[in-house]
């Protein structure tokens, strides 16, 4: 019983943290392509609470959850699909924590902007740029780690 909860609650974790980080993503991005600033500081804070409460917790929880798994179902760490999804999460995870960065200044940006009813300044899209750039070796990798789990072979 202790494999098939700790299982379920690795997967919905695995749901929240995915979920979340794709549609916090797709938000932020269409909003910030609208060039609506006022829209932009409101998507952007949400994005922030989202990422704290959902992304977060999830983010700790999943290598937790996957290791106690691994070690009932006593794998050894050098077996190929859990090595490589270890390595995939640990790259997904060094993108995203910048990441975190860079939404809550985007969202400081906008907010100012926001306030000041200007325009967004060329740092938010150099940061903006950034943000995109990191977002992709985190996507494929949260996608390959989902292939791994599933067919738990390469």
């Amino acid at each position: 019983m202790e494999y098939v909860i700790l299982k379920w609650l690795h997967i919905l974790s695995s749901t929240l943290l995915f979920g979340t980080g794709i549609g916090s993503a797709f938000y932020l991005l269409l909003t910030t392509l609208s060039r609506d600033v006022r829209a932009i500081a409101t998507v952007a804070h949400i994005v922030v609470i989202a990422d704290t409460l959902f992304t977060a917790t999830t983010a700790v929880f999943q290598p937790v959850s996957g290791f106690w798994l691994v070690h009932i179902m006593q794998l050894p760490i050098t077996t190929p699909w859990v090595l490589w999804s270890t390595i995939l999460y640990v790259i997904a995870i060094a993108c995203w924590l910048p990441v975190v960065y860079i939404q809550i200044q985007l969202r400081n940006i906008a907010r100012q902007a926001a306030n000041e009813n200007t325009h967004l300044p060329p740092t938010y899209w150099k940061l903006f740029r950034w943000w995109v750039a990191l977002g992709f070796p985190a996507l494929i990798s949260f996608l390959a780690i989902f292939y791994l789990m599933v067919a738990k072979h390469i």
